[in-house]
């Protein structure tokens, strides 16, 4: 390992004197502040406000219980993660953890996976911020808008963490607040109590007046957990930060033990809203979106409007995040040998630039895939990262499993955040996970996005396991 990267808290060559430095050598300068907004944004994708209208299209009223039962398999994912993180910080997260638990081979795996799963992230994302601004400013063509925005956040990166923090600080603000004045608003139209509404308010009626609550069956709740799982992506961003936090441990419990009521509120709460403002049939909920429609009803004027700025803030921060998860995730990988080592060095503001450079460069390629090969490059990429978050979450199951047992011999002292009903809700997590991935195979509609990212992922985990191989030759051959 450099000497860039064995710095100790309190700072050294690389860093400004007292300036708190990780034993990575990554800069601890992301606040309290910061944490809890990432931990508290991290929840809230694009996805939540764009991808909302399909699947109350498909489920009706009873895609609440599939919000439920996504939102309760992210809640033990989280608790699993946060045990091994609060126990040990570190910038790789799951990644890191299955290299300890599972073997060499499957941390390189699903951090290399996780890497891809972001870097295409940044693509989809930059598209969909250059759509929007594209029609503020139509004098500058869609793929200069992508190119725009992709740059501005990459000098964001390379600024310092604690650019990126501030940047997610403001992002995240942005869309809790809006959330919490919609479903306020929202819910005051419900009942009827909110002066100047066009809604006339019929309280809970909406949930079951069209052909009850669950309109279309159980198959439906099924088709709707597959629409919404992926809108989940991204809580677990606050454990590969905490890492560079001034006290990780603290960060990682507090995010913890936030996250049922980030979900609760977050996703349940506001489509709930639209629920009971709206019949689920109601044409304007694919339309106009579902959150734009809702606004409509009660009347908001420039309801389109707003919702734009709210979904741009949201794909900024995505970009902002992923860009971040991205590189610490090559960084991480860079230090432990399975990736080049020029990632693992950071500069002296503590910023690993290599990796931040590396995962751009893609992103970068894969944006110019977009807009040049969008049915056969780019669909392949999109397609063969979709499901990685499924099987990101089924390691992190797998991990904890094992680390559980590795923490309780070595430190017990350590494990301050422990996993409920221990090691029978991490089984029943796990087998929920596998049953979903199964389920994709057989829905028409995920069949190859799940066989492209299962074929993408036995290709890591080949050369993990051959890398792993010859590691242990060589090391054989020495002794």
């Amino acid at each position: 390992m450099s000497s860039t990267t064995t710095l100790q808290k309190t700072g050294g060559p690389t860093g400004d004197p007292g300036t708190p430095q990780s034993s990575d050598g990554l800069k601890a300068g992301l606040k309290n502040r910061h944490l809890s907004m990432i931990a508290i944004g991290g929840v809230i994708g694009a996805g939540l406000f764009v991808g909302s209208g399909g699947g109350i299209a498909k489920t009706g009223p009873a895609i609440l219980i599939s919000y439920a039962l996504v939102g309760a398999m992210v809640v033990f994912v989280m608790r699993m993660l946060g045990e091994m993180a609060a126990a040990s910080p570190n910038s790789g997260s799951f990644s890191a953890y299955a290299d300890r638990a599972l073997g060499r081979w499957a941390g390189f795996s699903i951090g290399w996976l996780y890497w891809f799963f972001w870097v295409v992230v940044l693509a989809v994302e930059a598209t969909a911020g250059a759509v929007i601004l594209e029609g503020w400013v139509p004098a500058v063509p869609q793929w200069a808008w992508a190119l725009i925005v992709m740059a501005v956040l990459t000098i964001t990166n390379l600024g310092s963490v604690a650019s990126y923090g501030e940047f997610e600080f403001w992002f995240a603000g942005i869309k809790v607040v809006a959330i919490a004045a919609f479903v306020g608003i929202g819910l005051l139209a419900v009942f009827g109590v909110l002066p100047g509404s066009d809604n006339p308010g019929a309280g809970f009626a909406h949930l079951t007046d069209t052909g009850g609550f669950m309109p279309n069956g159980w198959g439906s709740v099924l088709t709707g957990v597959l629409m919404v799982v992926f809108s989940f992506m991204g809580s677990e961003i606050v454990t590969l930060a905490a890492g560079e936090s001034e006290d990780p441990r603290r960060a990682v419990t507090k995010a913890t033990n936030s996250v049922i009521w980030r979900i609760g509120v977050f996703y349940l709460g506001s489509i709930f809203v639209v629920l009971t403002l709206l019949p689920w049939n109601d044409k304007s909920i694919t339309e106009k979106g579902s959150y734009v429609a809702a606004l409509d009803s009660i009347g908001i004027p420039a309801a389109g409007q707003i919702m734009n700025v709210i979904v741009l803030t949201a794909v900024l921060s995505c970009l902002n995040s992923g860009l971040y998860t991205a590189s610490r995730m090559a960084f991480s990988l860079g230090e432990r040998g399975d990736a080049p080592k020029a990632f693992a060095k950071v500069n002296k503001r503590g910023v690993p630039t290599i990796a931040i450079l590396g995962s751009t460069v893609f992103g970068f390629v894969a944006v110019v895939f977009n807009y040049t090969n969008p049915d056969t490059v780019f669909s392949f990429l999109l397609n063969s990262s979709g499901a990685i978050a499924l099987f990101v979450w089924l390691v992190i199951c797998l991990t904890q499993l094992r680390m559980r047992k590795i923490l309780q011999a070595e430190a017990p002292e350590k494990l301050t955040v422990k996993m409920w009903l221990f090691p029978w809700l991490t089984w029943a997590t796990a087998a929920l996970i596998t049953f979903v991935i199964g389920y994709m195979f057989y829905d028409d509609a995920n069949r190859e996005v799940v066989s492209l990212s299962t074929l993408v992922a036995a290709a890591v985990v080949a050369v993990g396991f051959a890398l792993d191989r010859r590691r242990k030759a060589a090391a054989r051959a020495a002794a």
